[in-house]
This record gives structure tokens, sequence and C-alpha cells, in this order.
């Protein structure tokens, strides 16, 4: 199998993030544990202290997956496999989230006792897999996406200058190789403050990697499923055709842009 340029179309915005990694990665094979590892930041660790690197799912044992991150640092990868190539893209956009979730997974395992995988690591889980960071300073944006107002939000005139998107989540991201319209994320929503807003985008996402990590990893962050919002990101401008979203009836597909309940408690706006 064959990493190539036209998977990743540079003009499609959910891609962003990580065009600086796949352009390093296309070539005549699909990319090795070595071509992953040569992309991490110099000195990862986990949170133990142990280095992380790639290896291939076949060299090791059939044992706990983040046990196995904290102990020893080795992140099974398999072969030409596009899910685990995702993860190992994440870990090099946000490895501090990365570490951060992986501590908190081994932890949480550690002392669990009736077998349960409880809330954190249920919140863990869902954000590894399927998470977005949305990030703005503008309040209300954020405010009316958490409570599922889907024309107020995503029809704003401000929308568009004032929202963020990073996905996070390498499901997510395997998502894209074929999307489809109903496709929802889990977003963690953050109010940042407006001079964050003007720095260049990756200064932005190693702050939001640094700070998330460092909320988590004490306790006030993603605690539980219900710190996430379901984002459909068809909606967000520029992430489906524009033919579709140029009028307000797009919205109204109640298969994709669900409304909220009544008795809804909409996921926090986290502040940052």
């Amino acid at each position: 199998m064959r990493l190539s340029n036209t998977h990743f179309d540079s003009n499609l915005p959910y891609w962003q993030d990580y065009l600086s990694f796949l352009q390093c990665l296309v070539g005549k094979n699909f990319p090795n544990c070595d071509q992953l590892n040569a992309l991490l930041p110099d000195g990862l660790s986990s949170v133990s202290g142990q280095s992380i690197h790639f290896v291939p799912s076949t060299q090791l044992d059939n044992d706990a997956y983040e046990r196995r991150i904290y102990t020893t640092g080795q992140v099974s990868t398999r072969t030409e496999n596009w899910h685990d190539l995702f993860n190992a893209l994440v870990w090099m956009r946000f490895p501090c989230i990365k570490t951060a979730m992986n501590s908190l997974h081994y932890n949480a395992w550690s002392e669990q006792r009736d077998g349960s995988r409880g809330r954190l690591r249920d919140a863990l889980t869902l954000f590894d897999e399927c998470g977005v960071i949305v990030f703005s300073n503008n309040r209300k944006i954020l405010t009316a996406l958490a409570h599922r107002r889907w024309h107020e939000a995503f029809l704003t005139e401000a929308f568009s200058a004032a929202i963020q998107l990073s996905i996070s989540g390498h499901a997510m991201l395997e998502k894209y190789l074929s999307p489809y319209k109903s496709m929802t994320a889990k977003a963690l929503l953050v109010h940042v403050d407006t001079s964050l807003m003007t720095r260049p985008r990756q200064e932005i996402l190693s702050h939001l990697d640094r700070v998330i990590a460092q909320r988590m990893l004490s306790g006030k962050l993603l605690t539980e499923t219900a710190c996430l919002a379901p984002l459909p990101l068809a909606g967000v401008p520029g992430w489906w055709p524009v033919s579709e979203q140029g009028n307000s009836e797009f919205y109204d597909n109640l298969q994709v842009f669900r409304p909220a309940g009544k008795e809804l408690i909409p996921a926090p706006v986290i502040s940052l």
C-alpha cells in the first residue's frame, strides 16, 4: 500500500494541522515505525519517563495497550493500518495531550476494582478517538454550539473569523478518507484570549496542547463524557461542499444537526 498526495487535498481544512507530517511520509510504501518515530518531538516521554516510540505490533506481546505505553514507552502500531497511522500523527501534533491521557488511563486502570472502565476512561477514549478542539475568543458562538443552536452558531457571519478547529481524534481523521455528511465529533469547547488568536496557528496549537494536558492531569478537565459537546462537522464552513452550506435549509436536516433535548445539560465552555 502506498501513501500518496491524492489521499490528502491540502485545500481541505481538516488536514491542515497534519500536512507537514504527511508530506514527509509520502512515498512508495506505507510509512513504517522508523519513519513515524523520526517525526516525534525530541525527548518525548511518558509521564513515567519512558521514551515514546512506535513499535510494530507483531513484535509485542498481547499486553494492555495503555499500560505498555506508560511503563515502556512502546506504542503498538499495526503495519499498513490507517487507524494506527492517524494515531501516530496525533502523537506528533498533540504530544502533551497524548501523554497526559495515557497517564490518566494507566492510573485509572490501576485503581479499578470492579472491571468497569469508569467515567474518566470513557471520556478519554471518546476524545482520543473522535475528539476535536474548538477554540475561540467568541464565547457567544461557543455557547451556541454547546446548546446545539446550530443555526445561531454556524450561520453567524462571525463564525469563520472567530472559530478555529483542530481534530485530535485519530478515528475522526480516518473517517475523512471517505467523509459523509453526518460525521459528528466530540468537541472540547475552549474560550481563549483574543491575544492568543492572533498568534501563528502552530504556536496556538502548541499552547493548547500544553495547557489542556496540564488541566487534564490536575483533574480539572475531561473528567466525564459530558465535558464533550457533539459537533456535526459538516456544518463548519468549508468542511463540506459550499454549494450545500450556502443556505439555512442545509442546517434543517435533523439526521445531521440533531436538536437539543428539553433536558439538555450543555457541555461546559472551558476558559484557558
